[in-house]
């Protein structure tokens, strides 16, 4: 995961991590995955969402708690919110 928003950093592009029908609210954890990646790529100039609303206003309900991520430059990112809606 590292190697692979390191790239969209340098090179641009958008890291996805939906949800699935087996595990819809999605793999990574939100506070050891999502959190910490969503903060550099928003510290970058980029955005990071879940499919519906930022990351880092995502209140967490439970320590392992799991979540879709969304993560890019904020013009591709905002063209992907306009297809997820």
């Amino acid at each position: 995961m590292v190697s692979d928003l390191h790239r969209n950093l340098i090179k641009g592009g958008i890291f996805m991590y939906p949800g699935t029908f087996g595990k819809p609210k999605g793999k990574l954890r939100l506070m050891y995955e999502c959190n910490p990646f969503a903060f550099i790529i928003e510290v970058a100039g980029g955005k990071a969402t879940d499919g519906k609303q930022r990351i880092l206003d995502v209140v967490p309900t439970e320590l392992h708690q799991r979540s879709p991520l969304f993560a890019g430059s904020r013009l591709m990112m905002e063209e992907l919110e306009g297809y997820l809606r």
